[in-house]
Order: C-alpha cells, then sequence, then structure tokens
C-alpha cells in the first residue's frame, strides 16, 4: 500500500494539455520556468493560450475534437455551491453565504515530475511535434515572447476523486504556473503508465526518435468518438492506445450490453421466467427455441430459417460448419419420447439418409429418463442442459475466438454429455491461460532489467523465453511447443507480441506488445 501524499499546490495547465496526460497520450507538458524533479502537484485545468494561436494552430488535426471537448466540459463547470461546501473548497473565513453557478473547476489527477529541461530551439522540433499534441507554431509563438522552451517529463496518477475548487479571479493568468490548494490526499499506487512504459516514452521524447506508427495515431484519432456508444470501437481503442504505449492497463474485458440475453439460458431453459411471467406451455417452448436458435447462431452454426419449429416442425437444424438437427424441450424434465420425436421429425423435413449423418443434440431440463437415454445411445443423440448451452455462450462471450465447432463435435457423445461439455471448456480455457502465461513471461523479461527497459522494445529469443516460462510453470514446455505458441501470438490477427524474423526459427525474437487478460468466471 503506497504512502499517503498531501497535495498543496497545483500547476495550471491547458484542459486539453491535461487530458492528453490523463489519456497517456504525453508525459511532458511546458511549465513557464524549470521545474525541481520530485515536485508534486495537482493539475489544473483551464482554456488555452488563445492570444497565441487558434485552436487549430495550436493542436494536431487529430487531437483537434478532444481539445475542444476539454474546453467544453472545462467552461460548463459553472455550479450551485453551499457554504459548507465553499469551506471545504477554500480557506476563506469571508465565504459564509451561498454562491449561485459560482465558477468552479474539477481537478482530477496529480503529477511528479521526472526531469524538466531547457529546449534546445535548433534541435529538430518537428519531430518534437510528431511526439506530443503540439503544433510546431506552438513552439515558435511561445519562443517569440520568452526566451526558453521548459519541458517537464510528468509522470500522472489519478487521484481518489474528483477535487472541486473555486476558480480565483483572473486565474487564466496563471497559465503555466503554480497556484495554492487546500490538502488534497493522493498516493502513487495507480501511475496512469507503468514503470517500463514510462521509461520507454520518456527515452523516445528525450533522444527525439520519430513515432514508430503515425498511422495507428490517426486511427485511435478517428475511432475516439465512437468509443462512447460503440463498445467494439472501444475495445479497439484500447487495444491501440496499449500498443502504442499510451496506456500500460490490463484490459479487464466489460460486460457487452447487447450479450445480456445470454443470461436468460438456462432460465428460460427450465421455465423459471416464464412461470413467474405466467405464459403458456407453447409459449415457453417457442421463447427456449428462439434462445437456442440465438445461441446457435452465437457460437458460430449457421442456424437454416427453413426449419421454424411448431407443431409438426422440426426445432432447428444447422447446416455449418456441420449438420446438427436440435429438439428444444423448456420445463422441469424431459419427455420420455423426445429422442423417437426427434427422430420422426428429422426424418420427416430432412430425410433418413440426411438425418442419420447429421449430429443430433437435444436440449432440454433435468436429468433424463433410463428409457431416454437407452434410445439417445441406440440412436445417437446427445443430451445437455440449457445451463451447458449457457456456458458454452458465456465462453464464447469472454474470448470470442475460444470456441472450436469442429473440435466441439468430438464431444457429441451419444448420451446425457454435459461433462463431456464441461471437460471442453476447461480444455479451452486452460489453452487461453497458458498462452496469457507466455505473453506474461515475456513481459516480464522486459521488466528485468529497468535500465535495458529503457530501449524501445526489448525482443528475447524462443529459448530465453522458454527457460523463464519453465522457471516457474509446470508442466515444462518444449522449444518447439512454446515457438508455436509464440508465432501464434505475434500474428497480426492476435497482436499479443511482436515478432523480428531471424534467419530461423531460433533467431527470431519476440517482444511484448499487449497482456491477455483472464477473465474472472
Amino acid at each position: 500500500m503506497s504512502e499517503s501524499i498531501l497535495i498543496y499546490n497545483a500547476l495550471c495547465l491547458p484542459a486539453p494539455d491535461i487530458e492528453a496526460l490523463i489519456q497517456g497520450r504525453i508525459i511532458a507538458v511546458m511549465p513557464r520556468k524549470l521545474l525541481n524533479t520530485e515536485q508534486k502537484f495537482a493539475l489544473y485545468p483551464l482554456d488555452y493560450s488563445a492570444s497565441l494561436l487558434s485552436i487549430e494552430q495550436y493542436y494536431h488535426p487529430n487531437f483537434v475534437p478532444l481539445a475542444q471537448s476539454a474546453l467544453t466540459q472545462l467552461n460548463s463547470q459553472g455550479i450551485l455551491l453551499q457554504p459548507k461546501q465553499i469551506s471545504l473548497l477554500k480557506n476563506d473565513e469571508q465565504l459564509q453565504l451561498p454562491l449561485l453557478s459560482h465558477e468552479t473547476v474539477s481537478i482530477k489527477a496529480w503529477a511528479k515530475c521526472e526531469h524538466c529541461q531547457i529546449l534546445d530551439p535548433t534541435k529538430n522540433l518537428d519531430i518534437l511535434s510528431q511526439l506530443t499534441i503540439w503544433k510546431t507554431e506552438v513552439f515558435e509563438a511561445i519562443l517569440q515572447k520568452q526566451p526558453h522552451i521548459f519541458l517537464a517529463y510528468l509522470r500522472v496518477y489519478h487521484l481518489p476523486q474528483l477535487c472541486a475548487v473555486v476558480a480565483e479571479p483572473n486565474i487564466q493568468e496563471k497559465l503555466g504556473k503554480f497556484v495554492a490548494l487546500p490538502n488534497i490526499g493522493a498516493s502513487e499506487e495507480k501511475p496512469i503508465l507503468n514503470d517500463r512504459t514510462f521509461a520507454q516514452r520518456k527515452h523516445q521524447l528525450e533522444k527525439l526518435e520519430p513515432p514508430l506508427y503515425p498511422e495507428l495515431e490517426e486511427l485511435q484519432s478517428a475511432i475516439a468518438s465512437l468509443t462512447i456508444s460503440q463498445p467494439v470501437a472501444k475495445q479497439l481503442d484500447d487495444d491501440i492506445k496499449i500498443f502504442l504505449g499510451w496506456s500500460s492497463d490490463k484490459l479487464i474485458k466489460q460486460p457487452d450490453p447487447d450479450l445480456a440475453w445470454i443470461n436468460n439460458i438456462a432460465k428460460l431453459g427450465d421455465r423459471s421466467i416464464e412461470l413467474e411471467e405466467k405464459k403458456s406451455n407453447y409459449q415457453a417452448g417457442t421463447d427456449f427455441e428462439n434462445i437456442t436458435r440465438q445461441s446457435l447462431e452465437f457460437l458460430g452454426f449457421k442456424v437454416e430459417s427453413a426449419y421454424k419449429g411448431g407443431a409438426g416442425g422440426l426445432d432447428l437444424f444447422c447446416s455449418q460448419p456441420y449438420p446438427l438437427v436440435c429438439e428444444c424441450k423448456a420445463g422441469k424434465l424431459i419427455p420420455s419420447r423426445t429422442v423417437e420425436e426427434l427422430l420422426k421429425l428429422g426424418g420427416m423435413h430432412l430425410g433418413k439418409t440426411q438425418l442419420l449423418g447429421s449430429a443430433k443434440l437435444v436440449i432440454g431440463p433435468g436429468n433424463p429418463s433410463p428409457d431416454t437415454l437407452k434410445a439417445a445411445k441406440e440412436w445417437e443423440v446427445s443430451i445437455i442442459n440449457a445451463m451447458t448451452l449457457q456456458k458454452l455462450a458465456e465462453l464464447k462471450a469472454k474470448y470470442p475466438g475460444a470456441i472450436n465447432l469442429v473440435e466441439l463435435q468430438q464431444y457429441l457423445q451419444p448420451e446425457q454429455i454435459d461433462y463431456q461439455i464441461d471437460k471442453y471448456i476447461d480444455k479451452a480455457e486452460k489453452e487461453i491461460n497458458l498462452r496469457s502465461q507466455i505473453i506474461t513471461a515475456v513481459k516480464e523479461l522486459s521488466e528485468q532489467d529497468n535500465e535495458s527497459s529503457k530501449a524501445t522494445h526489448q525482443s528475447f529469443t524462443v529459448t530465453e523465453i522458454r527457460v523463464h516460462y519453465n522457471a516457474t510453470h509446470t508442466p515444462k514446455l518444449a522449444e518447439e511447443a512454446v515457438n508455436d505458441l509464440l508465432i501464434e501470438l505475434s500474428s497480426p490477427l492476435t497482436g499479443y507480441l511482436g515478432r523480428k524474423k531471424g534467419s530461423d526459427w531460433k533467431s527470431d525474437r519476440f517482444y511484448f506488445l499487449r497482456d491477455l487478460p483472464i477473465v474472472p468466471k
């Protein structure tokens, strides 16, 4: 647990610059004077210096929308404050009356200065512009008003909660300078960027090394506006930020509200929802059939729309990746002649040859009777509970590529196979966990030597990664197995690791890009 830190002053900076610091887009700012190393302060948002340049001249085009959003938010912070609130925000005994619509500022982050330097105007300020959010015109405009440009490298941290302060008169004149604050409690427990990522970014900025992936930066800016309403865009945005080094958080996959229906599969199967709503048996069966159709399609089956169930109809028929005939039963148990019903309706609608060549599945509640089990074994029909179907859908929701339907077919044995499907799910989760551990091994190697981690990307051979992994894991892995996993994880379609090809597979080198978080069960 980090020690508590008291913050008693704040550096006034343009609100867009602070937002860029919090997002990890930049790690440096331009104060009005040299800052001391290890100096700690809050980040006080102000309007940018409009007297210098327009917002379009000040910031890169791909950052202008975010800059405008930050300024809009800053300018809408007037709120109704009561005397008790005012006394907490500002130590001023004269403030005893309520203030209506008083201008306040929300402070949400603090920083520690890691280094501060005077910029050499003869150096390549164009590269500095590419590594930050400011256009080169900004540096030229500053130098016209003052002899030096100061660049402070900041390690930024979230405050435990927002701190609202009453804005002082003429506060805009403090841009780039410090203002006093009432004491704010903070800690160094959760920096925006971890040690390794910050060291890489700082090294790149100090050496003025050009951005590695300018096209990805453009893509990130293009999708930034979609992240609020589009969960898929948000996940892609997070992935790109981690790849670019703008974020070092492990991605904790948030539940997709569009997949909330998965939680109802078992409830519709045992009719616990239907009984609460007092629906008919027919409607209960239809609802379960519909959610089973949705589940199978979600898992990757192609469900043919020509088979809609109903009286005399075949409940579900999947044609791809292999033929699957499915009978759905909602309630408290599977009726005794369900297997015979599936065979009769399947033969009627598909023909005997196609029916016998198809996988056959009954999804229903409870334990089947001995007669039903006997018929299932005789006619090669698999039986699962609705909860088992829900477990498969949950796995797919957590890890979209986790379910291999062709491999799953091997588990469709002629009996009640809930335990077999559980084995398949457990196997898939272990394989995902193994891949996460391999990624972690590469990441740990990168972080072992703090000094060498300043390099843009630490890369390692298959042998080095295998030795590091095997030192702490059982069973041990052979080099060929580790190499296969590394090739998979460095594929452009996965992008968890990067790969530098050598003359052969033993001389290939791999480096860390992003985590594969394990979603809790």
